[in-house]
């Protein structure tokens, strides 16, 4: 596989430090890089590109890399204006063979995977509720840069934890309401607070940027336990515990599992890409559409 990174931010740079060999070229018209415009780099070097742009440069790159069938991994989240473009871009990309991915690393966290698993196999029985809280201690971090304009934090985070709902519910998972919006230290939005209430399981979000220590929780309740994640690979320690129900009352029994290890879900989300590749899965953006349509909203 040979990949054009487009967009040397941060995470581009991130993106470059896990492809290894499978790097060709890289692509900004800011900062210092191989090529300064896509459409520079000779088509016949490189089979798929990454997209690590702001929203409104995206539609364009995307759209020119379905025209030369070049497989897409896109930086999310992926905002149009016009909702119409995700059904042309998709059929393009299907008419084209052409895999387009849209890239949620959380979704590889080790603890995110036991969570979906330990869902599906039914142990916890009924879903009651969901709580889950990611916390950032960068508001002073974010000033001058686009976290600090528009909807900031909101549109930061949050459409990480609808992947994680959609990821771990499914397609139950219905609308969110925004509860509350606060500007604590920084011109756009640095705290909020989500819900929603009419699927299968109740969820609360928390999410923002005056947490001081960066911190990830989630608490799932249900008929036959709990189960419950605290922290991320990539900040230190993260445990996953599972609370059996010990009936009529008293003390659960508890399996806890700790991981300590760097944060894996790059590399392997790259190798689900070069997978969805090598399977031919076809191009759905219906995921992305939700989430867009959640941040209208919100």
């Amino acid at each position: 596989m040979r990949i054009i990174i487009i967009g040397m931010g941060i995470q581009g740079i991130k993106r470059k430090k896990y492809l290894g060999n499978d790097f060709i070229y890289s692509v900004d018209k800011f900062k210092s890089a191989d090529f300064k415009s896509i459409s520079d780099v000779p088509l016949k070097d490189y089979d798929a590109v990454f997209i690590c742009l702001p929203d409104d440069e995206k539609f364009k790159v995307v759209k020119y890399c379905i025209e030369n069938k070049k497989h897409i991994l896109i930086e999310k989240p992926i905002f149009f204006k016009d909702l119409k473009n995700f059904s042309r871009l998709q059929k393009m990309a299907r008419q084209n063979k052409v895999v387009c991915y849209t890239a949620y690393n959380h979704r590889f966290e080790p603890h995110f995977i036991k969570m979906k698993k330990i869902i599906n196999s039914k142990k916890l029985g009924k879903l009651y509720s969901c709580r889950i809280f990611y916390g950032n201690g960068t508001a002073k971090l974010v000033k001058k840069n686009w976290r600090d304009r528009g909807k900031g934090v909101r549109t930061d985070l949050l459409p990480h934890l609808l992947d994680v709902c959609r990821f771990w519910f499914g397609k139950s998972v219905k609308e969110f309401k925004l509860i509350s919006s606060s500007k604590f230290e920084n011109k756009a939005p640095d705290h909020a607070l989500f819900i929603s209430e009419r699927g299968r399981v109740k969820i609360n979000l928390e999410i923002s940027y005056v947490m001081w220590k960066n911190t990830f929780s989630c608490d799932l309740l249900a008929s036959k336990g709990s189960a419950h994640i605290n922290n991320l690979c990539k900040w230190g320690k993260s445990t996953f515990t599972f609370r059996k129900r010990k009936f009529p009352s008293g003390k659960p029994s508890e399996e806890k599992k700790i991981l300590s290890k760097k944060d894996p879900t790059w590399h392997l989300e790259y190798q689900y890409f070069k997978n969805l590749i090598k399977k031919k899965i076809k191009t759905d953006f219906s995921n992305d559409i939700w989430i867009q349509k959640q941040m209208k909203k919100n």
